[in-house]
């Protein structure tokens, strides 16, 4: 009896045989990870002149999900990756949108492309070192293009400015039934500081490690396209600022490997209009409440019983890291 694995390599190596042509066949089919939203499997495509290592991105079991009021569909996904390789977003290409009559469930086909995205690496090991001076420029210089997508090209998606991811969080802090002075002092501090009407584009939604394969060379892909919406370009870069994704690193606010002048420069030069270093640090501080208030979530699965794993309550602990983060973006020390 086949496992669902080699169920899933038999179909999907006749689906990519009769859509690409150039494939005969897959090989070593093996599942990255479990994915807290979508499934990832790496394989092997055979063609006459040799293997392409690939990558496919699937909904959970093959089945749709129901609809998630801040995710896109995997179509969309692909879509948005298409759009931002045009505009010389670097992304692994997609090579092909799986249909209704595949009868494996929504997903894609894109390339795999080497790199790491482990934080610890990408900021310890020799192997980076010389990229490190470089990934903040080109996080600009990636962000311009990517808020260049023009807008009537885009799927639809959600509109999300400023005051919609305020009120989004809000509901979902006051879920929790758990108060947080400090939480509650950012809201206020958000409310009385919205930034003036701005431009509206593509915003990625989730530019940080993780989501960015990185070798030698410096930032090879942006991955993980799944909360894009419209909204404030600035959001993107004050998100990649917030202090947990520095891993320690908290001289160094891009990422934990540059500085937000470089990256601001980067994004300039590649023909983003003059950067507002006050409207990206209201929405580095909202991009701190806003993973407070996630942690907290996280918390809340494991206190509930619905997910007991060590995880879970790991990251429910980081709640009351992002508390001392906002204290210092509300109440710096002179």
């Amino acid at each position: 009896m086949s496992t669902p694995a080699e169920e899933l390599s038999t179909q999907l190596g006749s689906v990519l045989q009769r859509k690409l042509g150039d494939i005969s066949r897959i090989e070593a089919l093996k599942r990255l990870s479990g994915g807290a939203s979508q499934e990832t499997w790496a394989f092997e495509g055979v063609t006459d002149r040799g293997t392409l290592p690939l990558i496919l991105r699937r909904a959970p079991g093959g089945i749709a999900p129901e609809g998630r009021e801040t995710a896109v569909t995997l179509a969309t996904e692909a879509a948005l990756i298409r759009l931002a390789d045009k505009a010389g977003v670097p992304v692994p290409p997609v090579r092909y949108v799986l249909e209704e009559a595949d009868g494996i469930g929504p997903g894609f086909v894109m390339d795999r492309m080497e790199g790491e995205t482990i934080a610890r690496k990408i900021l310890r090991d020799e192997e980076y070192a010389e990229a490190r001076p470089k990934l903040a420029r080109q996080c600009g210089e990636i962000l311009a293009k990517l808020h260049s997508v023009p807008m009537d090209s885009l799927p639809k998606l959600r509109h999300s400015p400023a005051e919609a991811e305020i009120e989004q969080y809000w509901q979902t802090y006051k879920t929790h039934g758990h108060p947080h002075p400090v939480f509650e002092l950012a809201f206020k501090w958000l409310r009385s500081n919205l930034p003036g009407e701005g431009r509206t584009t593509l915003v990625h939604g989730d530019f940080r490690h993780g989501n960015l394969i990185i070798g030698s060379d410096g930032v090879r892909a942006v991955l993980d396209w799944e909360i894009a919406h419209t909204g404030d370009p600035m959001e993107d870069m004050g998100w990649i600022c917030v202090n947990s994704w520095r891993f320690g690193n908290i001289d160094n606010p891009v990422g934990g490997f540059g500085k937000r002048e470089d990256m601001f420069a980067g994004y300039e030069a590649a023909g983003g209009p003059k950067v507002d270093p006050e409207r990206v640090k209201f929405w580095e501080i909202l991009g701190t409440l806003k993973w407070g208030i996630m942690c907290t979530t996280m918390y809340e699965a494991f206190k509930s019983g619905m997910d007991r794993s060590v995880e879970r309550a790991a990251i429910g602990r980081r709640s009351s890291e992002t508390e001392i983060d906002l204290l210092a973006l509300l109440a710096p020390r002179s």
